[in-house]
C-alpha cells in the first residue's frame, strides 16, 4: 500500500469511528422512525442528486436489503443522461415537487435525503414536500460544508427532523495533493451507504420481534426466488422501480 493509499484508508476508518460515536443518538432515532413506518405498512423513500443518488439505489432491491425501500430516481439530477446538466438541474428551484408527486408519499412514511453540501434546491424542495406531506425527513449532510456555502441560504439540516452529519470537510475530498492546493479522495458515497446499511440492519434487527423481516436474498441463494418474488408483489404496488 501506498502513503496516498494507506492515508485515504485512514482517513475513511477514522471518519467512521469518529461517527460511531458522534451518530449514535441521531441513528438510534432514524431507525425508531423507519421501524415505526415498518410496523405501519408504510415506506421509506431515499432520494438524492449527483453523486448522492447512489444511496438510493444502495437500498435498493439489495441482498441483505429491507423491501419497503424506495429510491426516488431522477434521471436529469443524476449523471447517467449529463454530469454538467445535472448540476444545473439540482440548483433549479421548482423543478423536484411534480418528481415526487408521482411515488405517492403518504403521511407515516420516511424521507431520506443525501445531501454532502446540504444547500442546494433540488433536496431542500424534496424535504419541504416531505414535511408537507407528514414523512419524517432525515437528512445525511455535512454541516462543515453547509456552514461554509451557505451564505444566508437555508440548509437542509434546517428542515429535517433528524440530522445525520457525516462530518467531512467543504468539498467532500480528504487527501492533500502536494503543491498544488487540490483534494481528492472524496468519502460522502462510502460514509453515507455505510451509515445508512448499519441504520437498516438494526431495523431489520427490531423487526425481527414481529417475525421475519421483509428481507431480500441474493439472487444466488438458495429459496432467493420464492423469498424474493413474494417481497416484489407485496410492494411493487408502492414502488414503480421494481
Amino acid at each position: 500500500m501506498t502513503a496516498v493509499t494507506d492515508s485515504y484508508f485512514s482517513a475513511l476508518i477514522g471518519r467512521l469511528e469518529t461517527l460511531r460515536e458522534a451518530l449514535a443518538e441521531p441513528m438510534a432515532r432514524a431507525s425508531e422512525a423507519i421501524c415505526a413506518a415498518a410496523r405501519g405498512d408504510r415506506r421509506v423513500y431515499v432520494f438524492g442528486t449527483g453523486h448522492s443518488h447512489m444511496l438510493a439505489e444502495e437500498v435498493h432491491y439489495r441482498a441483505g436489503g429491507l423491501a419497503f425501500t424506495i429510491p426516488v430516481l431522477v434521471g436529469s439530477a443524476m449523471l447517467h443522461e449529463g454530469a454538467v446538466i445535472s448540476s444545473v438541474y439540482e440548483r433549479t428551484e421548482g423543478l423536484i415537487r411534480p418528481i415526487f408527486e408521482r411515488y405517492g408519499m403518504q403521511p407515516g412514511d420516511v424521507l431520506i435525503i443525501a445531501s454532502n453540501s446540504g444547500v442546494n434546491a433540488a433536496p431542500l424542495e424534496a424535504a419541504d414536500y416531505g414535511r408537507e406531506i407528514g414523512a419524517t425527513v432525515i437528512a445525511i449532510t455535512s454541516l462543515a460544508y453547509s456552514a461554509a456555502i451557505a451564505n444566508g441560504r437555508r440548509k437542509l439540516a434546517d428542515i429535517a427532523d433528524i440530522v445525520l452529519d457525516n462530518g467531512l470537510p467543504p468539498g467532500d475530498a480528504m487527501i492533500d495533493l502536494p503543491r498544488t492546493g487540490l483534494k481528492v479522495g472524496p468519502a460522502s458515497t462510502a460514509v453515507g451507504t455505510t451509515v445508512l446499511n448499519a441504520i437498516f440492519a438494526d431495523v431489520a434487527a427490531e423487526l425481527c420481534k414481529d417475525g421475519d423481516p421483509p428481507v431480500y436474498l441474493s439472487a444466488n441463494m438458495p429459496g432467493a426466488k420464492e423469498i424474493n418474488q413474494q417481497l416484489v408483489r407485496k410492494y411493487r404496488p408502492r414502488n414503480p422501480h421494481l
